[in-house]
């Protein structure tokens, strides 16, 4: 299908032929990274009640590091995906994740010590680290300017669409625990000696049809410019908008890509105009995971159960969690190319502050039931439609075409970073600190960021990526 649409991708105004099928075709099978990041990442939270009690982790510690291990392998990922990715191409890259993805998975399912099932969810985390890197930017690279925010986002909605497959799965293996089971009755349960397992094992069916994706879908034609293979460039080019499209995308890469005389990477990537832009990726990075909403989906049986609620009930409360968190990626899915990036996530930060102050409040003050699931659901519904998609996508953006990978790969091995302290450091927090203590330390993390952000965020939605480039390359101020 050919969609002629008027874009800003031509300076001479003409309109342009985007083929919508095959590029949404291309952007879908990238995002089957993003699908994997969501489920291999969530599974464990359903698997948490009864692996615990297999591997005997009865500390705070421990829970913290069964959680949070998989955060070294991704930040392996992240850090190698730079130079990998801008070396082999973001294809292949794509394809070792899903291979990783697949064999990993089982691994950990079959773990016969804890030892074992650490070291297969790093792995697991390794294949996370490359696919939450290089998702994003292949999905910006194939992407005309128009549908860029809206494309970039389906990598958060197959992270959504992930996270709620595992969430529904691990509710579906779980066999019902008997009101007032003991440890020792959930480890001789179906449950503590099989459940969890399967629960990891089945990651090995969606990790197949990425690794069947990633063979077909098209190398980043902007890799390909950057590598000197041009016609092949070309050839991809066309098949997603049309010779004319081709020309002009190719023409305005090489008048923005070319590296200043003399200087190396480094050089460029720390220079003062790019290190203010560096520092923004890094920020929206790691706010997107010190916002908190991470815990509430890796340690929601903690949060449930403060809650009073019972364990067949947490489980259910988390498949509803994984509901609304879909349900408000669409609607970033149709807002982030019509309101902007900008608004989105100020919009987002600022309102994950309120519901954190009020979370924290009903903690204090011992609330119970369906007052706190409908906080949880509202910071979830918030953080959906703002921070999980608007920060991937403006990641993507805001980097120049010579150093994107690298770039990112600071960006996202900063998010990995910040992703594992906050993983560790809860279940130490809130034995510390209690529920309402470790929320209002969030809340004033959100507030910081909203501030930071409302002085250097600058809007994106519909720039090419070159024209983003100059934009920030001379200074540009935000926009409204």
């Amino acid at each position: 299908m050919i969609v002629p649409v008027s874009t800003p991708e031509k300076d001479s105004g003409s309109p342009v032929a985007i083929r919508a099928t095959y590029v949404w075709l291309a952007a879908t099978a990238g995002t089957l990274g993003g699908l994997l990041f969501g489920y291999d990442w969530v599974v464990i939270g359903g698997a948490k009640p009864f692996y615990e009690r297999y591997f005997q982790l009865n500390s705070p510690s421990l829970e913290g590091w069964a959680m949070s291990c998989a955060l070294i392998g991704c930040l392996v990922g992240a850090v190698s995906s730079g130079g990998a990715s801008n070396r082999y191409g973001r294809k292949r890259l794509l394809i070792l994740a899903a291979l990783v993805f697949t064999v990993s998975s089982l691994g950990t399912g079959l773990a016969s010590h804890f030892g074992a099932f650490v070291a297969w969810r790093m792995m697991g985390g390794y294949a996370i680290g490359l696919a939450s890197a290089i998702s994003p930017m292949y999905i910006a690279e194939i992407s005309p300017a128009h549908l860029r925010g809206r494309l970039v986002s389906l990598n958060q909605l197959a992270i959504v669409v992930g996270i709620l497959l595992a969430q529904v799965v691990n509710w579906l293996i779980a066999r019902p625990v008997p009101p007032g089971a003991t440890a020792y009755d959930i480890l001789v349960s179906w449950n503590g000696q099989w459940g969890w397992r399967w629960m990891f094992c089945v990651t090995a069916i969606p990790s197949v049809f990425f690794l069947a994706a990633a063979l077909l879908m098209p190398e980043s034609p902007r890799w390909l410019a950057a590598k000197g293979r041009k016609q092949q460039a070309l050839k991809v080019l066309e098949r997603l908008g049309g010779s004319a499209y081709a020309r002009q995308v190719l023409q305005d890469f090489a008048a923005a890509s070319q590296p200043q005389a003399g200087r190396s990477l480094a050089a460029e990537l720390f220079s003062p105009g790019m290190g203010k832009v560096l520092v923004l990726g890094i920020v929206l990075a790691v706010l997107q995971q010190w916002c908190g909403i991470n815990v509430i989906f890796n340690y929601a049986q903690e949060i449930f159960a403060a809650a009073g609620y019972q364990v067949s009930d947490i489980l259910f409360n988390i498949v509803v969690t994984g509901a609304v968190n879909l349900i408000f990626t669409f609607v970033a899915l149709f807002t982030i190319d019509r309101f902007g990036r900008r608004f989105l996530l100020l919009f987002g930060v600022s309102g994950l502050a309120i519901v954190y102050t009020m979370l924290g409040a009903f903690y204090r003050l011992h609330l119970q039931g369906k007052p706190m699931l409908a906080l949880v659901l509202a910071a979830i519904a918030c953080y959906a439609m703002s921070l999980a998609p608007a920060t991937w996508v403006v990641i993507a953006e805001i980097f120049p075409n010579r150093i994107r990978s690298s770039a990112m790969s600071i960006a996202i091995t900063s998010l990995w970073a910040a992703c594992f302290l906050l993983t560790y450091t809860f279940p130490l927090l809130n034995a510390a600190l209690q529920p309402s203590g470790t929320f209002w330390i969030y809340a004033v993390i959100c507030i910081a960021g909203a501030a930071y952000l409302a002085f250097n965020l600058p809007e994106t939605k519909g720039r090419t990526l070159e024209e983003i480039e100059a934009s920030l390359r001379i200074g540009a101020r935000k926009e409204s």
